[in-house]
């Protein structure tokens, strides 16, 4: 353990925990001193996210569940406040990408199948975590949105209007908890990379393009999992305890301008 016990003696749930942004942010908060229930679809990966934080020395309790069927969410938020005496903060991060196929290509199945995980997820995990926060007092929800749902050309049109519902979301919930003490923010990382984006690198380093992932930011870099579970650490501690309602971008500048041309200094 590392850092600097920001997260000490809070419980937390992390949703999309078996990989990338999820497991990463898994090992993050450990590392400030939360105690975890770990929720991914994907069984086997969530153990390792687990293994990977005892490993550390962090406590962690993998669940495999759905964030799309109700019943599933119902049921790790109960087990939080059972295993681990209660939920201070919970990071909605389970997503997926729901592939690039074009606009009039697409289908109402994919559509459905996109929102369900990504939008209905996110409500799912704010219903039933905001209920329990509100009933104690104070509590921090922290959901994963995107720089795709914030303008065009950042992912396919399921994916980005996903995003856009929950920066929406995010501020209407953050209302909706008036007076209760309980605060609800978006992160919006730009490329990162993760398994979702994986193809993305495979396909820049089969033609000797990797430098040129992330050159659209001022940074001209893509962004590490690791800095987004930064901010998710950040807004899920009480170092945050006045930011409510915000989406903030972590992209190393991207949504700061319009994609353009540089001109040769």
């Amino acid at each position: 353990m590392t850092h600097g016990g920001r997260l000490r003696d809070k419980r937390a749930v992390i949703t999309g925990a078996g990989s990338g942004i999820g497991r990463a942010s898994a090992l993050r908060f450990a590392a400030e001193g939360a105690s975890l229930l770990l929720v991914d679809q994907d069984a086997a990966a969530v153990e390792e996210s687990a293994a990977q934080v005892h490993a550390a020395g962090g406590r962690a309790i993998p669940v495999a569940a759905d964030v799309g069927h109700e019943p599933d969410v119902q049921s790790f938020v109960q087990r939080a406040v059972a295993e681990l005496g209660g939920l201070d903060a919970i990071f909605a991060n389970a997503g997926i990408s729901g592939g690039d196929v074009p606009l009039l290509e697409q289908r109402v199945e994919d559509w459905e199948r996109v929102l369900r995980v990504n939008l209905i997820g996110v409500f799912l995990t704010i219903k039933h975590a905001g209920a329990l926060m509100v009933d104690q007092g104070a509590g921090s929800i922290v959901c994963t949105a995107s720089v795709a749902g914030l303008r065009s050309n950042a992912g396919g049109s399921p994916y980005s209007s996903s995003k856009a519902g929950v920066i929406s979301l995010v501020q209407t919930a953050a209302n909706s908890f008036w007076g209760s003490g309980v605060r609800v923010n978006a992160i919006c990382p730009g490329l990162i990379e993760t398994g979702m984006t994986r193809p993305i690198f495979d396909y820049a380093r089969e033609r000797g393009n990797e430098d040129k992932l992330g050159q659209l930011n001022p940074l001209q870099r893509h962004g590490r999992p690791a800095e987004i579970a930064a901010m998710a650490a950040f807004l899920a501690s009480d170092d945050a305890s006045y930011v409510n309602g915000q989406a903030i971008a972590v992209d190393g500048g991207l949504s700061s301008t319009h994609p353009f041309r540089r001109r040769m200094r």
